[in-house]
């Protein structure tokens, strides 16, 4: 087998080697051979070795029960180094003759390509310059770490890019490894379990922290290698006002089933936004004041500071003065409601035209180099963040809007419109967004319920336009849920458009997708009402536990390929929005390869997709890694934009649609109709448990109730906790096989080698086939499971090696992953450490599930660190 990198095996050791220092000091010798007997019995065992089995039950049972917590916590500190590491060895320093990373090169490789293929360079630089591609960093409580572990993380591998040189001298090489150690030190004495379960606010600043500390550098650096790239293939680079990339935010705008985030919330976010923006811009305007000192410059310049020895200094302690008006009223307003004084900004340009006119009079005057300098890099950054940071979006359920109409109606005594049919409704809602006169009366007073639908709109109405993104409405099924809140946001004051974005999540809704899109646009007055493209959001996690991940991806698809065809008779320019997350359960896996293996035409320029959970650190934590991976997104919208995939042959559309029928069969009659279902999957998974785990401000249901109550995210975090990983391939077993039996093998592998669409999916089934583990599902079984519910255990095990061997048939290999054996060897080393902790807290859930009156604190934090730890060594969890 491949081994790792010898780089990245020498920092995990190194790494590993100064937590065991920090075991011995604290622990002592005999406790760290405990640890290291765990360490090797779980190795040996795993190669085969029934001696090291043996001593892995044996160590395990011999500990003493106040030894549970150290041991979980050592084993779950080893991932997260071993995690940092290969984090860290993405982005390491390149020795000479060592080929850069692919992400790096993705861009300029693709213009080369582009232009020998026959593409013009005007209409490259053309597409590059418009390219809008928007990353939604989300709150789902997929987050494990705390932040302040997060820092000492991030510090950790500062100090391995600081040993990354070979001319160290011994000193300083001594110094970086004490350093190192100190770090180490410092994260295994931190709790690693929050106190308490995290605010909005809470969210929203750790968000906040991901642009100052990673994006904020990391995005200029991406868009100076644009515009190398650009420049190098077409002759001209890109556009000083273009920004391709820009991010949003739910954190503090999600209120799907979350009654924390109330208008208040959304109104304190977005404050601590324009507060965190002027900070950070005033940093920068800080530098450059300090930096351009000359005294030569254009007309336009002297004209606007008069006759002044440092005219670039003049103009910008002019606008650091406007800046901390409004950091200091931002601050201000957060306590109390008060209106901005004239010196503070309230849109973009105001800020963008001072430091454009530096940039131009520079240039101007032979100081081009200086300009495109620092000076450049904060017009850059005015371009993507802009005075708001990242635009807010605001996202509810269907049902909390129609309820609060129905009790608008019924306080009308217009009738019921829950009761209404779609016309009905339709016709009601057209007709008063045309009325000039209010529909509410200014004294009404509804239930709480509604009258915080009312005040969201409220916030929404009164909010700076450019630090709006969009409405998304959950579970959407019809243009009434659309033209529903474009007219309680009329009545709250909205002057101005909005995109109001339908969400299609169940199979039915996705199904049904397209008609919906044709009958809204072809609503009379609509389209007048419509700013900009149609944006339509596609679900990816509620779909897929609907229906399972082969019906959910078939329906996926097809909704894309069904909205890109009505917009276009309609004439309308059409954005669709990925509800992607972190696990291939909730959508997720390698974004340049989804990227390009969506349907032709529905990738036009425009991507808009959600960043989620823990991902959002493992992708954006690092400055380096968030170039990387905002190169990928770069290079993946403009090829699928120019070079789409071919559209499916019938022959592949066909053979999807029986998969998905077969997939969706299969998968709901496990999880909707095996009557013993829920109760095993309570048992066999710390589902229960996770409720009590401080991860996010959501709760963990919607409402009360069985499977169907449960978010997206806790039900795939509890199946990947027991490495059963159910909900990302249940349905494929079945759908595989019975192509295979069907004489489809041949049709299988065309699809596989030629359709990205099928080739990507099948990817990511066997990476979940490589992470799951039967062996582990069962331990769990045997210790948690009642005996009346283990034949469903050992059915679903049967039904993973099914999926397995079709899997392995289908991509002719004889070993999962063989074509990757670095990933495999990577999943090999962390099941060294992943053992133990898997066999740990299934003791820790028998003994607190047996004696739940009785658990002590430090049994309930021991079984909470090994949640901890399996996530971050299992890494994609939600």
């Amino acid at each position: 087998m491949t081994e790792i990198d010898a780089r990245l095996r020498e920092n995990v050791h190194l790494l590993g080697q100064l937590l065991g220092d920090t075991l011995r000091t604290q622990l002592g010798e005999a406790f760290f051979d405990k640890i290291e007997r765990l360490r090797l019995g779980a190795k040996q065992s795993r190669q085969g070795s029934s001696e090291g089995a043996e001593q892995l039950s044996a160590t395990l049972d011999g500990l003493e029960s106040e030894e549970l917590l150290p041991v979980v916590r050592a084993f779950s500190h080893f991932l997260n180094l071993a995690n940092i590491a290969e984090q860290y060895h993405q982005v390491h320093r390149r020795q000479p003759g060592e080929a850069q990373p692919f992400e790096l090169l993705a861009l300029p490789a693709l213009l080369e390509k582009l232009l020998a293929s026959g593409q013009p360079a005007e209409l490259l630089w053309q597409q590059v310059s418009a390219l809008d591609i928007e990353l939604v960093l989300t709150a789902h409580p997929t987050e494990i770490a705390r932040r302040t572990l997060i820092q000492k993380y991030d510090a950790i591998a500062e100090q391995l890019a600081q040993q990354d040189h070979s001319d160290l001298s011994a000193a300083e090489r001594e110094r970086i490894h004490q350093r190192l150690g100190i770090l180490v030190a410092e994260a295994w004495f931190t709790d690693e379990i929050r106190q308490t379960r995290p605010t909005p606010l809470d969210e929203a600043k750790w968000g906040f922290a991901v642009i100052e500390n990673s994006l904020w550098q990391a995005l200029p650096n991406v868009l100076r290698q644009a515009d190398r790239a650009l420049q190098a293939a077409t002759g001209q680079g890109l556009p000083l006002a273009a920004a391709p990339i820009r991010f949003a935010s739910w954190m503090g705008g999600d209120r799907d089933g979350n009654p924390n985030v109330t208008a208040t919330v959304t109104r304190e976010v977005l404050l601590l936004a324009r507060w965190m923006a002027a900070d950070l811009f005033l940093r920068d305007i800080d530098e450059l004041a300090s930096a351009l000192s000359m005294q030569q410059a254009n007309a336009a310049l002297l004209a606007r500071v008069g006759d002044c020895a440092e005219p670039y200094r003049a103009l910008l302690k002019q606008l650091r003065e406007r800046l901390r008006v409004t950091r200091s009223w931002a601050e201000q307003a957060l306590q109390t409601d008060i209106q901005p004084p004239p010196e503070v900004f309230q849109d973009n340009q105001s800020l963008r035209e001072p430091l454009q006119l530096c940039y131009q009079s520079l240039h101007d005057c032979g100081m081009g180099m200086i300009a495109d300098g620092a000076l450049l890099d904060c017009l850059r950054r005015v371009s993507s963040f802009g005075l708001f940071l990242l635009r807010m979006d605001i996202r509810q359920d269907s049902a909390r809007h129609s309820a609060a109409m129905d009790e608008i109606t019924a306080y009308l005594q217009l009738g019921s419109y829950a009761q209404w049919d779609e016309p009905t409704r339709s016709e009601f809602l057209l007709r008063e967004l045309d009325n000039p006169r209010p529909l509410l009366p200014v004294h009404f007073q509804g239930s709480a319920e509604t009258m915080e639908v009312l005040a969201t709109c409220k916030v929404v109405a009164e909010a700076p336009p450019a630090s709006l993104g969009s409405y998304v409405i959950s579970m959407a099924a019809a243009p009434s849920d659309v033209l529903l809140v474009q007219l309680l946001l009329k009545e709250a004051g909205m002057q101005r458009p909005i995109r109001v974005v339908p969400l299609f999540e169940t199979l039915a809704d996705l199904e049904n997708a397209g008609p919906a899109i044709d009958r809204l646009l072809g609503l009379p007055g609509y389209r007048q009402r419509l700013e900009g493209p149609q944006e339509v959001m596609i679900g990816y996690s509620d779909s897929a536990k609907d229906a399972g991940t082969t019906a959910a991806a078939w329906a996926q698809y097809r909704a894309q390929e069904a909205l890109v065809a009505v917009c276009r008779q309609h004439g309308v320019e059409l954005l669709l929005f990925h509800g992607r997350g972190g696990t291939v359960g909730r959508g997720g896996g390698p974004a340049h390869a989804a990227i390009l293996s969506q349907p032709p035409g529905s990738v036009a320029g425009r991507f808009r997709t959600t960043e989620q959970g823990e991902m959002i650190r493992f992708k954006f934590g690092l400055p380096a890694i968030a170039e990387q991976n905002l190169n990928l997104y770069l290079a993946a919208v403009l090829e699928a934009t120019l070079l789409p995939p071919p559209a499916p042959q019938t022959a592949w559309r066909e053979a999807m649609g029986r998969l998905a029928a077969d997939g969706v069969a299969a998968y709901r009659a496990v999880v909707r109709e095996d009557p013993q279902f829920v109760a095993y999957f309570r048992q066999a998974t710390p589902e229960q448990e996770l409720a009590l785990l401080p991860l996010g401000s959501r709760p963990a249901k919607r409402r009360e109730g069985g499977v169907e109550s449960l978010r997206a995210i806790p039900w795939i975090f509890a199946w990947t906790q027991m490495r059963l990983m159910l909900p990302a391939w249940l349905g494929w077993e079945t759908a595989l096989d019975n192509a295979i039996r069907r004489g489809e093998m041949a049709l299988l592998k065309d699809m596989r080698e030629q359709w990205p669409f099928f080739r990507t999916r099948i990817d990511m089934l066997e990476m979940v086939m490589a992470k799951a583990d039967a062996t582990i599902a069962q331990l769990y079984d045997e210790r948690l499971v009642a005996d009346e519910l283990r034949p469903l255990g050992e059915k679903l095990r049967g039904f993973l090696s099914q999926s397995s061997a079709a899997v392995l048939a289908v991509t002719g290999q004889s070993q999962l992953l063989s074509h990757s054996p670095q990933t495999l060897e990577s999943i090999s080393v962390r099941n060294t450490y992943l053992d133990p902790l898997h066999l740990l807290q299934v003791e820790l859930l028998a003994r607190s599930r047996s004696k739940p009156a009785n658990a002590s604190g430090t049994l309930e934090r021991a079984m909470l660190v090994s949640v901890a730890g399996i996530a971050a060594g299992l890494r994609n969890t939600g």
